[in-house]
């Protein structure tokens, strides 16, 4: 029979000669440690001990502690709980005792005298059952170990991009205290991470047209339940020193799975040295009817075979 390696069995048994006989046939067919115990209480000591025995060998019939009483307190602990029991009897071989065997947690029955391939056999399959188990653990172990990795490489990309970028970037709670701080955001305010972490965003934050303080919350949180977002506002930061900073503002809400505000994302660009080009303002009526009459004019003179005066007029429009 090919060997088995890696594991670990606990025989238990009140005499001597049944614990010889056992360790001397498991060595034989089996690769396995081969822990002993001659009481049901050494045995309990060698599991708190041993913390990766593999499966329990369990006579049933031993003085103080008996085999159910053994297999009983071992279910209890959750670092032996979960380890096979084969019970082994001479003397309780009727199916109520069997049953018992099995409701304290046995997986296996057997009666003595014990047929020495059926045990070896017995054994080998729990020790397939428990390497295709431990297969699997290190299949798992090993993609839990891959998507940790991941993650660490993707928050430590995600911490460098936000540590580099240029703009500032605030975090928000919903009831607009600063929870986070990029260090361009300390920079541009001029304040340690400690003494933002916790500030009013108003303390830090005025926008162009504001009366009251209250105005950033009020006015944001309500457009950004309706919107989501609010983008390209002309706005300053107040630096640690009082100065103002010239921002270009926007914001969004972040919402938790309820649908609520948790977060809200604050990003800004200082716009400090940049000139600001005034919109062009729209033509009033009187322009526009004029440009009309125009450009009619002008349609009319190509449809036809310009005169002196027509050639002047398009020579103008071209």
């Amino acid at each position: 029979m090919p060997a088995t390696p890696g594991y670990k069995v606990l025989i238990v048994d009140d005499h001597q000669h049944n614990l010889y006989t056992l360790r001397t046939l498991i060595e034989k067919h089996l690769e396995a440690e081969v822990l002993e115990a001659a009481c049901g209480r050494e045995a309990i000591d060698i599991t708190l001990d041993q913390r990766d025995i593999d499966l329990i060998i369990l006579d049933v019939q031993m003085p103080e502690m008996d085999g159910f009483q053994t297999a009983s307190l071992l279910k209890l602990r959750k670092r032996t709980r979960d380890i096979p029991i084969i019970f082994l009897t001479a003397a309780f071989k009727s199916e109520e005792f069997q049953q018992r065997g099995f409701a304290v947690g046995a997986v296996d029955y057997l009666l003595k005298p014990i047929d020495d391939l059926l045990l070896i056999n017995k054994i080998s399959t729990y020790f397939r059952l428990i390497e295709k188990e431990r297969g699997l653990n290190r299949i798992l172990e090993q993609k839990v170990a891959e998507r940790t990795a991941q993650l660490e490489r993707e928050k430590q990309y995600s911490e460098r991009i936000i540590t580099h970028m240029g703009e500032a970037l605030l975090v928000l709670n919903p009831q607009g205290e600063i929870t986070f701080a990029n260090p361009a955001a300390r920079a541009m305010l001029d304040y340690q991470i400690d003494d933002l972490i916790g500030m009013a965003i108003g303390d830090v934050f005025e926008e162009e047209g504001d009366e009251e303080a209250g105005a950033f919350m009020g006015t944001w949180l309500e457009a950004l339940i309706r919107t989501g977002a609010l983008s390209k506002i002309d706005a300053r930061f107040i630096a640690r020193d009082g100065s103002r900073v010239p921002i270009l503002f926007s914001r969004t809400a972040l919402l938790d799975p309820s649908g609520q505000i948790s977060d809200i994302i604050c990003i800004a660009k200082n716009m400090t040295g940049y000139i600001r080009v005034p919109d062009t303002p729209e033509p009033d009526e009187p322009e526009k009817r004029q440009l009309a009459e125009r450009y009619q004019e002008h349609q009319a003179a190509g449809a036809s075979e310009p005169t002196t005066s027509d050639r002047h007029t398009n020579t103008a429009w071209a």
